[in-house]
């Protein structure tokens, strides 16, 4: 029976091998790339390795596959007969005529195989590079790529044809794994783990963040009718008179047209206390420049616009330089973290 010990060793061997293949494979297109790139920031050989395995995943992908294919068809033809005539020993013991022995020697042995390729050569590994992703990748991907690199003029073929098949039904091939994410992938990424109890969003933050990214200027504005508005020839004393009204801290100020050119906080004329100062208009170099945002425009465009000129408050216009409102910093904080406690005007 010593004959049959060769089979059954390359059956573990070609096993093991064949998950190789298979768990690299998984691990290449799974791994997160936010979580290589640091390693390889850091100076590892391995993380490098692999982010060349994931920037090359087509490649990568087509060296795992000949080595599956190659695998499956030498235990097909090495291992399966010799665990078939092992089995036939046994078998002999038994009344069946010779005919049925080897019959049922190669279904017993086909079935051995076939379960243990399907659940170690291809289930386990498979498993494992879907449970911890980037450890697989770091572990399999570099001697991937050097499976892929002693092959490579094999592997470049059949991958360029493979590539041409895809053209020819005009579908562009990719290299690279996808590692990035759409804003409708994320959102339904931190839904379903909202749902599994993985993720905390009690406060609404993260699905308010998703909201803001659709919504425009039109959709946070504060309408010109709907405000405080007071001239532009203000006094501190007109300011103190409206706060102790409304209890606002900021007020848009308009010219003889009834459109904003500007605004005042509070603590922009607290120091005129002097009689005269406190019932002269506010000079004009203490009142603050309103910026302008597009009514059409997305509101994270506006808040970027605000931040770069240092602005916490703007006015929107139409394309045909219609003014239809005021856009508050704090209104569009707002819509990312809820309401925010701040006497402002509105």
């Amino acid at each position: 029976m010593s004959e049959f010990v060769p089979g059954i060793l390359w059956l573990v061997v070609l096993l093991l091998v064949n998950a190789f293949f298979v768990g690299a494979e998984f691990a290449v297109i799974s791994a997160r790339r936010s979580q290589i790139e640091p390693r390889a920031e850091a100076g590892s050989k391995a993380a490098k390795t692999t982010l060349w395995a994931m920037e090359h995943a087509t490649l990568m992908l087509a060296t795992s596959q000949l080595g599956i294919t190659v695998c499956s068809l030498l235990i097909l033809n090495v291992s399966e007969p010799a665990i078939h005539h092992l089995l036939e020993y046994p078998l002999a013991l038994t009344p069946l005529p010779e005919e049925a022995i080897s019959v049922v020697a190669f279904i017993v042995a086909l079935l051995l195989v076939t379960f243990l390729h399907v659940v170690i050569g291809e289930m386990v590994p498979k498993n494992l590079s879907f449970s911890v992703p980037d450890r697989a990748a770091l572990l399999l991907a570099p001697p991937l790529v050097f499976v892929a690199r002693v092959f490579k003029p094999v592997i470049w073929s059949l991958n360029a044809v493979a590539n041409g098949v895809l053209r020819l039904f005009k579908v562009e091939p990719k290299d690279e794994a996808t590692s990035a994410y759409t804003l409708d992938e994320v959102a339904n990424i931190v839904a379903q783990s909202t749902r599994e109890g993985v993720l905390d969003d009690s406060s609404g933050t993260l699905s308010a963040a998703f909201e803001f990214t659709a919504k425009k200027v039109s959709d946070v504005e504060v309408p010109i009718s709907e405000m405080v508005l007071l001239p532009s020839n203000s006094s501190p004393a007109d300011i103190q008179r409206a706060v102790a009204t409304h209890g606002f801290s900021r007020y848009i100020l308009t010219n003889e047209d009834g459109d904003p050119t500007g605004y005042l906080h509070l603590k922009d004329v607290m120091d005129l206390t002097d009689p005269v100062k406190f019932a002269s208009p506010v000079p004009a170099k203490r009142i603050r420049q309103l910026s302008s945002v597009l009514r059409d425009s997305d509101i994270e465009d506006a808040l970027a616009s605000m931040r770069r000129v240092g602005a916490h408050v703007a006015r929107s216009f139409t394309e045909d330089g219609r003014i239809t409102g005021v856009l508050f910093l704090e209104d569009i904080i707002e819509e990312l973290v809820g309401e925010v406690e701040d006497a402002t005007s509105a």
